[in-house]
């Protein structure tokens, strides 16, 4: 099987920032995904040079406009490795071959007659380099810039997209997955609800030359979106190379939702009248802020992805970013959320989990796999077993389907899994009995097995940290060269192999002092005293009272019983960082039941001792009476996927 994966062509206007990393780290994320799957896998990015921003920032730069995309073309291709990013294949659209393959395209739809000249004004937003309608403006101004654009009339050319508006509603009816997540395909079809205008695909070399000649008019050059988006064509040899009949018919592009409209609407019109057959799939992914603060240079608050793996590193970088954005919403960086994820997560479950069980290896079988004892099987390794097989089919299904949030947190029950397996079986205990030796030796394999199988799994996700991995556990070549399903059975670890002691994969790190909050006056108790009687007296609060509280969407990631508390359960959220909470629950659910799920909850409560353990912060819950007279409380949740630590309003 053949897979064909896109990042957008990124335009060289400004230096690479988070957004453009994590839609690179999706895309890289998948096409290892798809190889550790077996498939012929082709991954392309690039770079798109063309047009007036280009032309404006490099005269602000006193240089040309091709020493200026040079330049920064050069900064994005130096980001990708550092962000352990493997492409396929680089494009550029100042490629003469782009260059080439755009021009036969524009005669070719000029000669079937859908591209003509005409006159067109209109309110032109330089920012978007295109027209914009009426109905996009918001309060006279463009939504994305938020500046009024020119009223410009001149003559240009225009494709006829109106054409095929209908086939192209019909295609997306028809295909519930060519435009995902569904939110976004919603979206296209709304705005072709309504008819649909030619595109001006020209600009005049009167006030641009920085762009690709039209084939059948010198005094024009090409609108940049019909120039950018052919780069998908170009890179794998339209129209006679061998490799676009390979790869055409499975090409899934990966974008991030500002440019939805060119990718959905533009494109596959584009396509239609080239006489070629659709992309398979378009992936559509929200935007990150900072500190729920959206991303601006006038602000101060673009991340830099340099300055990231400076200070993270690339496989916590990778995790994070993966972890934290449910794919198609929007979601926000913060330093406290990524320190809380590397030591959590990474240090404690997974690094942790890792050291402890190859430091046991090394020490109690000699350094080496041993041999399982089939009469030795427990219930408990059969529970592990059983837990790594459903782990692999919820992987699976959750990355092709770019759910890998949900992907991650199934590896992460059975890391959680594994730290109790550890625990419940007591490999030092067993090791001070000799009559436990066979046991010991399949608590021991257990280890290594389930270890090689995560190793496995995050492959795609962390190379870094996997490769780490699996030179430690002896897995040397044959874990690159290993693919799903097979690999992930359980039995592919080779008796005898030799185990080192790993070095520290997550070094857990400082989290940043927080700045001490303002002090608020004292209330006088005779005052306090008074606000709660008239509280608790007309059962009323205030808007004022109401927004003390602080309402957070919480993930739930581990849940656990509590010794000699029969209706508590402590349970580890993220809201976006980790925290322990105690809730009077376990009568109405079970641990197990609860991992994954978003709960509301009181993030902003002092924190208190319950049964001996720190409680910060409380979870909603509804009481439902029964028929039978008792009652039943019911978790508060949201309705859809929502980032953890999304405020409440």
């Amino acid at each position: 099987m053949s897979t064909y994966v896109t990042t957008p062509i990124y335009y060289v206007n400004a230096m690479p920032h988070l957004g453009h990393a994590y839609t690179t780290i999706v895309t890289d994320t998948y096409s290892r995904f798809r190889r550790l799957c077996g498939d012929d896998v082709r991954f392309q990015t690039g770079t798109d040079e063309h047009g007036e921003k280009i032309a404006e920032a490099a005269a602000k730069d006193g240089i040309s406009p091709r020493e200026y995309v040079d330049k920064i073309s050069a900064r994005f291709q130096a980001t990708w490795p550092t962000l352990s990013v493997a492409q396929d294949y680089t494009i550029r659209t100042t490629d003469k071959d782009h260059v080439k393959t755009v021009q036969d395209i524009l005669q070719q739809v000029y000669d079937n007659g859908d591209i003509y000249f005409s006159e067109y004004s209109g309110h032109y937003c330089q920012g978007c380099e295109r027209f914009l309608t009426e109905k996009e403006l918001v309060d006279g101004k463009c939504p994305d810039h938020q500046v009024a654009p020119k009223q410009i009339s001149e003559q240009n050319y225009f494709f006829r997209m109106s054409k095929y508006q209908d086939w192209l509603v019909e295609h997306i009816k028809a295909n519930p997955e060519y435009i995902t997540p569904e939110r976004y395909r919603n979206e296209v079809l709304s705005f072709l609800s309504e008819p649909l205008e030619d595109l001006c695909i020209s600009r005049p070399t009167s006030r641009l030359t920085w762009g690709i000649p039209l084939p059948f008019d010198d005094k024009f050059v090409t609108y940049v979106w019909f120039d950018a988006l052919i780069n998908y064509l170009t890179g794998i040899g339209y129209p006679n190379g061998p490799d676009f009949e390979k790869y055409w018919s499975v090409a899934e592009h990966v974008i991030a939702k500002d440019i939805l409209k060119p990718h959905a609407i533009y494109w596959p019109t584009m396509i239609k009248a080239m006489g070629l057959p659709p992309y398979k799939r378009l992936h559509v992914h929200g935007y990150w802020n900072v500190d729920e603060t959206k991303m601006s240079k006038s602000i101060g608050n673009v991340i830099r992805p340099h300055d990231l793996i400076d200070a993270y590193g690339v496989d916590t970088v990778r995790y994070f970013v993966l972890r934290e954005m449910s794919f198609g919403l929007d979601s926000s960086f913060s330093t406290e959320a990524i320190i809380a994820r590397q030591n959590s997560d990474l240090a404690n479950d997974l690094g942790n989990l890792f050291s402890r069980s190859l430091t046991m290896i090394v020490k109690y079988a000699d350094g080496k796999v041993p041999a399982p004892d089939q009469d030795q099987i427990s219930e408990s390794d059969r529970e592990l077993m059983l837990a790594l097989e459903k782990m692999l089919v919820t992987y699976e299904q959750q990355m092709q389907q770019f759910n890998f949030h949900k992907a991650l947190q199934a590896v992460w029950e059975v890391i959680g899994l594994l730290n109790r397996y550890i625990v419940t079986n007591a490999p030092w205990e067993l090791a001070k009995d000799e009559t436990q030796a066979k046991r010991l030796n399949n608590v021991l394999y257990s280890l290594a097995e389930a270890l090689r199988i995560i190793t496995l799994v995050l492959r795609p996700i962390m190379p870094d940290a996997a490769e780490k991995m699996a030179v430690a556990l002896g897995l040397g070549e044959a874990l690159q060269k290993a693919t799903l399903p097979e690999a992930g059975k359980w039995g592919g670890s080779e008796v005898g192999t030799a185990i080192s002691s790993p070095k520290q994969l997550f070094p857990r790190m400082e989290k940043k002092k927080e700045q001490p909050k303002q002090a608020q006056p004292e209330q006088s108790k005779k005052g306090k005293k008074k606000k709660e009687q008239q509280i608790t007296e007309d059962g009323l609060v205030t808007f004022d009272q109401f927004g003390k509280f602080e309402l957070r969407v919480a993930e739930i990631t581990a849940a656990d019983t509590i010794p000699k508390a029969d209706r508590l359960l402590k349970l580890t959220v993220l809201a976006p960082e980790k925290r322990t909470i105690v809730a009077g629950i376990a009568e109405h659910y079970s641990p197990e039941e609860l991992i994954g799920k978003q709960v509301i909850i009181v993030a902003n409560l002092k924190p208190a001792k319950l049964r001996g353990v720190l409680s910060q912060g409380m979870v909603l819950a509804a009481k439902e009476k029964l028929e039978d007279g008792t009652e039943k409380l019911v978790l508060s949740t949201v309705a859809g996927s929502i980032a953890p630590g999304s405020r409440v309003a």
